[in-house]
């Protein structure tokens, strides 16, 4: 699909932006182990990895079985909204999985599944950050738990 090819472009696009900014990021003083471009990089070499995947092989989705797409960017909008709102309250883990809900079915699977798929993306985010990249992230109510 031309899209999927335009769409591949702007990633590899925003990957370079995010990596020509990361790069460039220093703290005045070191409060993390990793520094504060750890993050960018990583994220902007998987945007990368994902505009190359869609500009080579772009799919052959079936309109018809997509959601409207201004009912998902209104639902991603507003789930977006909402996990912001809920990130320092109810911690990381806990915010995560409930965003992975209405995500997971705006692409179409379950409700169960988004569950299911928020709650070990969650915890397994949590613990490689907190126990590996030594970043702090709120717990929320399971802060003795994790």
């Amino acid at each position: 699909m031309h899209t999927d090819r335009t769409l591949g472009a702007a990633a590899i696009a925003v990957a370079a932006l995010m990596l020509a900014f990361g790069y460039g990021l220093e703290a005045p003083f070191a409060y993390e182990p990793t520094g504060p471009r750890a993050f960018p990089l990583i994220a902007a070499a998987m945007i990368a990895v994902c505009g190359v995947i869609l500009v080579l092989k772009p799919s052959e989705a079936d309109p018809s079985v997509l959601p409207m797409p201004g009912r998902a960017v209104v639902a991603l909008s507003g789930s977006l909204l909402a996990y912001a709102l809920l990130f320092q309250p109810l911690g990381f883990v806990v915010a995560t999985t409930a965003f992975m809900i209405p995500i997971a079915m705006i692409f179409g699977a379950k409700w169960w599944q988004g569950v299911l798929v928020g709650a070990v993306l969650a915890v397994s985010s949590f613990l490689l950050f907190d126990r590996v990249l030594d970043v702090v992230l709120p717990t929320g109510p399971l802060g003795g738990i994790i």
